[in-house]
């Protein structure tokens, strides 16, 4: 796992693109997401081909808040964990040894979409943290057709010590 450089971002759109789930972003998003947001974003490696990223930025007026925009895996790669080894690598990343860094996550997932909800509730469980729900977006508030989006909050999150690896 590593942090994603601009050659990783048309790859990235291709994930998303096939994941069938994600709102498909146009793949200038994802090469910007690449080079601008970098440090709030991950992507996984299965042999020498990138198979995940987990894509984020800190919220301007929350700053130690990582808001997680995106999280898919490669098709052939699902089931294995890989989503939820990225979402500890992002937040790892984003604390340092002294525990200083963010102190929550932020997601938003469509009611239908409980594999999403099940990851990160695996990471609020091995993170010893709750995970609150509440309505962001409602199909209102979208110009198309689209189903609410609920805000996922998970904290305190801390880095994970040896004795939780």
């Amino acid at each position: 796992m590593r942090t994603p450089e601009i050659r990783d971002g048309a790859r990235l759109w291709e994930i998303a693109k096939d994941s069938q789930v994600l709102d498909t972003n146009s793949s200038y998003a994802y090469l910007l997401w690449c080079r601008d947001f970098a440090a709030t974003s991950v992507v996984a490696e299965v042999d020498g081909r990138v198979a995940g990223f987990v894509i984020g930025y800190l919220r301007p007026e929350s700053p130690r808040t990582v808001f997680v925009w995106q999280v898919a895996v490669d098709h052939d790669q699902r089931g294995r964990g890989l989503g939820v080894a990225m979402l500890d690598r992002l937040v790892d990343n984003l604390i340092d040894a002294e525990g200083h860094g963010v102190d929550a996550l932020e997601t938003t997932v469509s009611p239908d979409n409980p594999a999403s909800i099940a990851m990160f509730a695996a990471l609020a469980r091995r993170r010893g943290a709750e995970m609150t729900t509440t309505e962001l977006f409602t199909p209102g508030d979208f110009p198309d057709s689209h189903i609410a989006e609920d805000l996922y909050r998970i904290a305190p999150i801390a880095r994970k010590t040896e004795r939780d690896l």
